[in-house]
C-alpha cells in the first residue's frame, strides 16, 4: 500500500506533528486552509473516519486538539471535516477559524519556521 499517511505514521515522511497517542497522529496540514490547520487521523489504515473501532476516542482525541489551538492561537471557532477524497485513509481536519469567510478557505502558505513554532506550542498544550 502506498498511503501517503501510512508514510507519516511510520515516520518515512516528515511532518509538524501536534498530537500523538498508541491509537492516533496529529500534525499541520502541509496545505493549510486556515493558520493551526490540523489533520489527525488513527495510525492503523482504515478508509474512513466511520470505519474506525474507537471512533468515540477519536472524537476525544479531536477536541484534546481543538482545546490545545484555542489556548494557542486563540480562534473566534473551530470546523472539522471528514471528507477522506483525496488521500484514502481516514482522517479529520481540525481548522480553528478567525477571520475566514469562505466555506472552504484557500490554501494558505505559512513559512516552515512559523510551522515548526506552532506545532511545538500545541504539542505542549496538548501535554
Amino acid at each position: 500500500m502506498d498511503c501517503i499517511f501510512c508514510k507519516i505514521v511510520k515516520a518515512e515522511l516528515p511532518s509538524y506533528k501536534v498530537y500523538e497517542d498508541d491509537l492516533f497522529l496529529g500534525f499541520l496540514d502541509i496545505n493549510p486552509r486556515t493558520f493551526g490547520h490540523t489533520v489527525l487521523i488513527p495510525k492503523k489504515h482504515y478508509q474512513w473516519v466511520y470505519d474506525v473501532p474507537e471512533f468515540d476516542k477519536y472524537w476525544r482525541a479531536v477536541l484534546t486538539i481543538t482545546r490545545a489551538l484555542q489556548q494557542v492561537i486563540s480562534p473566534t471557532f473551530v470546523t472539522y471535516v471528514t471528507h477522506g477524497l483525496e488521500v484514502p485513509h481516514a482522517h479529520i481536519h481540525i481548522m480553528p477559524r478567525k477571520d475566514e469567510k469562505e466555506f472552504v478557505p484557500p490554501v494558505k502558505n505559512f513559512p516552515k519556521e512559523q510551522m515548526e513554532k506552532l506545532a511545538k506550542e500545541v504539542m505542549k498544550a496538548v501535554s
